[in-house]
C-alpha cells in the first residue's frame, strides 16, 4: 500500500536550529546526490565555479561540508515530520559565502552584520507545501538571535510573467513570493540582473528604570539601592542573551518549534 502524502506541511512539522549532531540527519535527507549534482552546501562557499568546482563536487564537497558542520561552522535550520527530515535552509554571515561577490549582480553594500539565506532543499513529496515558509521563518530567528543587522537572499524570477512555477532543481535560492510572505523588501537594483531581497532587524533598546520618588532626599536613600538592583538585572539580561544565542547557533535547548 503507497504511504499517503502528508496533506499539509504544518501538521505536526518541526523546525530548529541546527547542531553540530546533525550531519547523519544532513546525510540522510540530502541522500547520494548531496541534495543536488554533488554540492552538498558547498555552492557558495567555494570561491570559483569552472574547474574548481568539478574537481569539487562530490565526495570532496561533501567532506568539506561534513567538517564544517560537525565542528559547528554552519548556520541552518532543519523540518522534521516525525523523525524523518523533509527540509533545509543554510543561512549565515554573507563573509561564509565567497562565490557571492564573484557573481555578477549580487555585489551589494554588506557589512561585518550583514546574513544571507543562500539555499533551501525540500524532499521530495513535501514541495509546495509550506515547508519553505517554515524553514525561512526559523531562520530570521537565527539570524536575530546571532546579532545579524540585516538577512539577505537571493531569490530566482520567472523569465517571463505567467510563466507558471520554477521547476524544483533552480528554485533553490527560494522564489520572490517566498520572502514576500515573511515580510523580506526587494531591494534589486533597476536593471540588475539578479534579485535581491532583504529583510532589516531593528534591535530594541532595552528600558532603563527611572526612580519615582516624590523628594530629592527620597531618591537619594534609594539611589544606591536602585543602582546595585539595575546592575543585577542588567547582568542577568546579558547572560540570557548571550546563553540564548550560543543555542540558536548549535540547535541546543528546546527541540524546535512545532508549526501545528
Amino acid at each position: 500500500m503507497a504511504k499517503k502524502k502528508p496533506s499539509s506541511a504544518h501538521a505536526g512539522l518541526i523546525v530548529r536550529a541546527l547542531s553540530p549532531e546533525d550531519w547523519p540527519t544532513i546525510e540522510a535527507l540530502f541522500g547520494r546526490n548531496g541534495a543536488c549534482g554533488g554540492c552538498w552546501c558547498m555552492w557558495w562557499r567555494r570561491e570559483r565555479g569552472g574547474k574548481l568546482w568539478e574537481q569539487n563536487k562530490g565526495a570532496s564537497n561533501k567532506r568539506a561540508f561534513k567538517k564544517l558542520v560537525t565542528t559547528g561552522k554552519v548556520f541552518g535550520c532543519l523540518a522534521f515530520s516525525e523523525d524523518q527530515p523533509v527540509g533545509w535552509c543554510c543561512i549565515g554571515p554573507r563573509a561564509d559565502f565567497p562565490r557571492l561577490q564573484r557573481t555578477k549582480g549580487l555585489d551589494t553594500n554588506w557589512g561585518e552584520r550583514t546574513w544571507s539565506v543562500t539555499c533551501f532543499f525540500i524532499r521530495s513529496g513535501w514541495r509546495h507545501q509550506g515547508v519553505a515558509t517554515a524553514l525561512l521563518k526559523e531562520a530570521v530567528e537565527v539570524a536575530r538571535a546571532n546579532g545579524a543587522k540585516e538577512l539577505e537572499a537571493y531569490p530566482v524570477r520567472p523569465k517571463a510573467a505567467g510563466a507558471g512555477d520554477i521547476p524544483a532543481a533552480f528554485a533553490w535560492t527560494g522564489v520572490p513570493r517566498l520572502f514576500e510572505k515573511v515580510k523580506f523588501r526587494n531591494v534589486t537594483p533597476p536593471g540588475n540582473s539578479r534579485a535581491i531581497y532583504r529583510k532589516v532587524f531593528r534591535h530594541r533598546r532595552r528600558p532603563v528604570a527611572r526612580a519615582t520618588c516624590g523628594t530629592d532626599k527620597a531618591r537619594a536613600n534609594t539611589s544606591g539601592t536602585t543602582t546595585k538592583a539595575l546592575s543585577r538585572a542588567l547582568s542577568v539580561s546579558l547572560s540570557r542573551s548571550a546563553h540564548g544565542a550560543s543555542n540558536a547557533q548549535h540547535g541546543q535547548g528546546p527541540p524546535g518549534n512545532v508549526i501545528a
